[in-house]
């Protein structure tokens, strides 16, 4: 089991609070994040911008690694997410998150290709761990 951590501090609450967020990795070293970085352009973070980084991340490393078994060693990916933050009553929850793929790859056919792709999109660790719709678009050439 890989364990893998991050903290956040808000102090003052609602929209006047401000929030640190800090990873493991040091990456991320108290960003800012809050109401004005989530809902509006402030500089900073937001758990959103995150997600679609992870599952962006995410998806691409499991495709890579699907193509590799693929016999396929040479190419390259490049993966958008596009998380969306809808009303849930009185709350929000994230619905969905679009999946846009430039892939770059020699010696697999259009057909294949998009198989690999759709089971890397339902069997990467962060698409299982969303509880929303996830959708993928993709172009290949080679």
């Amino acid at each position: 089991m890989i364990t893998r951590t991050a903290s956040a501090t808000y102090e003052g609450f609602g929209k006047e609070g401000r929030g640190k967020i800090s990873s493991q990795s040091g990456v991320l070293s108290d960003t800012p994040y809050g109401f004005n970085t989530r809902f509006e352009d402030g500089p900073g973070t937001n758990p959103e911008e995150l997600i679609a980084a992870a599952h962006a991340s995410c998806f691409t490393m499991a495709l890579s690694f699907a193509l590799a078994r693929e016999g396929l060693s040479d190419g390259t990916l490049t993966t958008r997410a596009a998380v969306k933050l809808d009303r849930d009553g009185d709350g929000f929850k994230v619905s969905r998150s679009d999946l846009t793929l430039d892939a770059r790859v020699p010696g697999i056919d259009a057909a294949r290709f998009a198989a690999v792709a759709a089971d890397a999109k339902a069997n990467c660790p962060i698409s299982k761990l969303l509880n929303a719709e996830i959708t993928l678009e993709h172009t290949l050439s080679s």
